[in-house]
């Protein structure tokens, strides 16, 4: 059985366990900061600026994005990034639809601060409009070069151990270039995060399609969450 203290961590219903990156005014865990400080100082070194656009994010902001998404609030994108009719689709669909660029409330590894989305902004202006899109990170796009050097320090072992959970279409989450975690403490946290423990959780709170997801809970489970222990980096730091 889960600790409080570590329940709410692995849930992100509390922020207690990261801190804050004041350049950017985002929170992160302290050893994904101090990895991603590292990094930054060498990416300057090469002409970019690393940038957080999004790190921690909590329970209740991850439900509130899927609620609207289920809801028709916000929009929902297919494979393409073409907006799909909600009203449409059958709740399984829907839900798979939404899975497929949003995390499911308690299994967002953002909520760990372990995880976080990065920009180079020394490749646009102060007031460019980040969409964080496939478009930006493509090597034609507006941060293509930087995260080209950043395949470099990944491939060699030189990123201080972050690495892409999000780097191959594996037929779950859709690629993101710009999603990087650090891997010696988000590995030991997705092993706690069974399906049983996760579905115990969304059954506590309101969450729209709750039943629909629990039904199906243990695929999404395998398709969505588990990122297979392969893909994380053999050459971590302690």
């Amino acid at each position: 059985m889960l600790s409080t203290p570590l329940k709410s961590m692995l849930f992100g219903l509390t922020d207690m366990h990261v801190i804050l990156d004041p350049p950017s005014g985002q929170l992160l865990h302290p050893e994904a900061l101090v990895a991603f400080q590292r990094l930054r100082r060498d990416a300057r070194d090469a002409g970019f600026d690393p940038k957080v656009v999004s790190g921690f994010r909590s329970f209740e902001r991850q439900r509130t994005i899927w609620n609207n998404k289920a809801q028709g609030l916000r929009p929902v994108l297919n494979t393409d990034g073409v907006e799909l009719e909600v009203s449409e689709l059958p709740p399984q669909e829907l839900v798979l639809a939404i899975l497929r660029w949003s995390a499911l409330p308690g299994a967002s590894r953002h909520h760990w601060g372990t995880d976080f989305d990065i920009i180079d902004a020394a490749a646009v202006a102060e007031d460019y409009q980040v969409q964080l899109t496939p478009q930006e990170v493509a090597d034609d796009g507006v941060f293509g070069a930087f995260h080209q050097w950043l395949d470099q320090r990944i491939a060699a072992g030189q990123s201080y151990g972050l690495f892409r959970p999000y780097a191959e279409d594996l037929g779950g989450v859709a690629p993101e270039r710009w999603h990087l975690s650090y891997a010696p403490r988000a590995q030991e946290l997705q092993h706690l995060l069974t399906p049983e423990r996760l579905e115990a959780q969304l059954r506590s709170c309101d969450l729209a399609l709750c039943d629909t997801v629990c039904e199906q809970l243990e695929h999404i489970y395998t398709r969505f969450v588990w990122i297979p222990d392969h893909c994380y980096p053999t050459d971590m730091p302690l």
